[in-house]
């Protein structure tokens, strides 16, 4: 059995290679000697190098072509990841957006609000947050209260408070969850809406941390206006829309990070240090990510089938780093979650053995 790339794969490898050679001197540097240290400086920089590599088919490259992807499979996507990381490079900028609330936009949108909304989020020109946290709904988060209340005219008016919204201070917008029949089953009573972060109402605090920093931020709402065709989605429908967004932050962060993939020195040298009580978890998640190549081609064509059909009802993981629907087969579902769960654990095994930080450096 042969766990190298495929002909296709090494050959999508190399041109990504190549062009990251060519154009690497262009990226920010963003950690150790000569690292940028001014805030808005790191901000400017890295978004213009967002817009390089959208420029070079890196940024959102799963995306189909007609919203400026490249319309390539996750397996290319990991290539990518992987490319970057060995080049020495950062990621994109806004992952949040990018990585999650483009494909649920993409998945749930009008035709009008991805034409407006999709290019300026590829190319870092327009940063984006996920407003789904309060102060009582985070892991629940069917208890969602902030309140959206539609007006005569058809616009909506919205109260509330969000937290721990990522990159709030720097968005031009945000993809919001809030109550709109508060009546209804807790779980049918949501909608999703776009919401312009610069909007009357909107206030931003951000949220200092032990260390200084501000990385995250509390939103508060208050009588804020929303056009009619601000909805994403469907009226009630923001739970079902919501689910694709989770699902593909679980892929964005699990795959779409630079440290993911199998990577033998990483696992080797986690297994040379495991305790017992870990290796185990190291290994299922090593042969979980090898399966990955094995399993690979068929889900790709059928994940770029359900894309081209169009069919958007709430994404699933399956097989770790792909993307599928509701009516894909429920055994490559089911298998798609337990490498998901081997590579959490065996992530959680790596991190135990090396610490966290080894785990983002290998």
């Amino acid at each position: 059995m042969d766990l190298n790339d495929t002909p296709e794969q090494a050959e999508y490898r190399a041109k990504v290679r190549a062009w990251l050679d060519e154009n690497k001197g262009e990226a920010p540097v963003l950690q150790g000697e000569g690292a940028l240290t001014d805030p808005d400086e790191i901000t400017a920089a890295h978004r213009k190098w967002q817009a390089k590599l959208a420029e070079g088919g890196l940024a959102g490259a799963t995306w189909p072509k007609e919203y400026g992807g490249q319309g390539v499979g996750p397996i290319e996507s990991v290539i990518i990841s992987q490319e970057l990381q060995r080049a020495g490079v950062p990621n994109i900028f806004d992952v949040i957006g990018v990585g999650m609330l483009g494909p649920t936009i993409i998945a749930h949108g009008t035709e009008e609000q991805k034409e407006r909304y999709l290019g300026p989020m590829l190319t870092g020109d327009e940063v984006w947050c996920q407003m789904f946290s309060e102060p009582a709904a985070g892991s629940d988060l069917a208890a969602v209260q902030t309140k959206a209340v539609q007006q005569d005219d058809g616009s909506w008016k919205i109260n509330g408070q969000k937290v721990w919204t990522t990159n709030a201070q720097y968005a031009a917008y945000g993809l919001m969850l809030a109550r709109t029949s508060p009546d209804a089953h807790k779980h049918k009573g949501m909608t999703m809406f776009i919401i312009p972060m610069d909007a009357e109402g909107v206030t931003i605090r951000g949220l200092r941390q032990i260390s200084g920093e501000a990385e995250f931020n509390e939103v508060f709402l208050d009588d804020v206006v929303l056009d009619a065709d601000s909805v994403v989605g469907g009226v009630d429908n923001g739970w079902g829309t919501g689910l694709t967004t989770l699902m593909f932050e679980r892929l964005t962060i699990g795959v779409g990070s630079s440290s993911f993939g199998y990577r033998g020195v990483r696992f080797a040298e986690a297994l040379g240090h495991a305790r017992r009580i870990h290796a185990q978890a190291v290994g299922t998640g090593a042969i979980g990510l090898q399966a990955l190549h094995v399993v690979g081609s068929d889900v790709d064509e059928a994940f770029a089938a359900q894309l081209e059909a169009g069919i958007q009802r709430g994404a699933v993981l399956v097989a770790v780093a792909r993307v599928g629907f509701a009516d894909f087969d429920t055994e490559i579902g089911m298998v798609g979650l337990v490498f998901q769960n081997d590579v959490d654990d065996a992530g959680d095994g790596v991190g135990t053995v090396l610490g966290r930080r080894a785990v983002a450096q290998h």
